[in-house]
């Protein structure tokens, strides 16, 4: 009997052992893979980890939507994709993306650090059905810029009538192209650009990041453009399953990523002055005036409809007009 409890012990003990030892895995998407940004960021930020006691697995795709269908199958214990798409488990942190919210560099920077501070934890963690889900870090990829095949289409109602490639899951796309009179094109990060390349859609919009390493110079040819006008900040989000990681690890992952911030933006800079010149098309301020407020009205309409946090609305038109005070919203209410 002794021997059968000191056998039982051991099995215990290896078990406990094991449990410990277990490694949380976490899928990253980049489109470019291992040798992206993205994926070079989560390294580092699997090499801090280990400081906080947890050794993490990293897995590689090159499809978010690969990344959401394993995440919900329970393969991966965490994720690091774009915050549109990942607004569906947190959508305070996944409406820093809103449209024309975060209308440059400076903003985005202020924006990002206020989420992850620590004031902001409970609003970082969200109960979806039966699951809870923690907002672990966001990571800067970059402004999003309009994309044309003719550079005289700079005005709004110029794109009326005109196929403009969105990504499906995300219905505040969607509603802003039917609002400037556009034809919407489903489409998925994978193809996106692919669609702008082969003809196949006459505007779309992506950050500089994409710019080399997806071609989009063979879209634009010898009459396509970039209107130099942010659209939307692309930011990634990283969510994870608090259970599978030591209890504190969420807000020593937001402190670390906020450390990286500087360096982010600094790489997304250098890639926005790495765009040639003659492609960049730059907006009277009449026009870049028109723009803003089509997309805060409808940033306002989709807040009302419960797409956007209000919360994060208010946080967003605070850093606006933190830096941008003469800016005309920031005499107005409704955000």
């Amino acid at each position: 009997m002794q021997k059968g409890f000191l056998a039982l012990s051991v099995t215990t003990i290896f078990m406990c052992s094991m449990a410990v030892q277990a490694k949380p895995t976490v899928c990253v998407f980049d489109l470019l893979g291992k040798s992206g940004e993205s994926y070079k960021l989560l390294e580092e930020w699997s090499l801090a980890s280990k400081t906080w006691g947890t050794d993490i697995q990293l897995v590689s795709y090159q499809d978010e939507a690969k990344v959401d269908s394993d995440f919900k199958d329970g393969k991966c214990d965490g994720f690091y994709m774009t915050s549109m798409r990942a607004r569906a488990y947190n959508k305070f942190a996944g409406s820093i993306d809103a449209l024309g919210g975060v209308p440059n560099n400076e903003i985005a920077q202020k924006a990002i650090s206020y989420v992850l501070d620590k004031r902001n934890n409970r609003r970082l963690i969200s109960k979806v059905g039966k699951e809870t889900y923690e907002v672990a870090g966001i990571g800067q990829i970059g402004s999003a810029y309009i994309f044309v095949k003719d550079r005289n289409m700079n005005r709004v109602e110029q794109a009326k009538g005109k196929k403009f490639a969105i990504l499906h899951y995300d219905r505040a796309q969607k509603r802003m192209v039917e609002r400037i009179g556009a034809v919407p094109v489903l489409s998925d990060i994978s193809n996106f650009i692919r669609k702008f390349n082969q003809n196949e859609v006459d505007i779309v919009a992506a950050p500089a990041y994409a710019f080399k390493p997806l071609e989009i110079a063979k879209g634009l040819g010898a009459q396509g453009a970039m209107i130099d006008f942010p659209v939307v900040n692309v930011t990634a989000d990283l969510i994870i399953r608090p259970e599978a990681f030591p209890e504190g690890y969420g807000q020593n992952s937001r402190a670390w990523f906020v450390k990286q911030l500087p360096k982010s933006f600094a790489m997304v800079k250098r890639m926005e002055a790495e765009i040639p010149a003659k492609y960049k098309v730059a907006l009277s301020k009449e026009s870049r005036d028109e723009y803003q407020k089509l997309l805060r009205d409808e940033r306002i309409q989709l807040t009302q409809m419960g797409i956007y946090d209000a919360t994060m609305m208010t946080v967003l038109k605070k850093a606006r007009c933190t830096v941008e005070r003469t800016n005309f919203e920031c005499s107005l209410g409704g955000e």
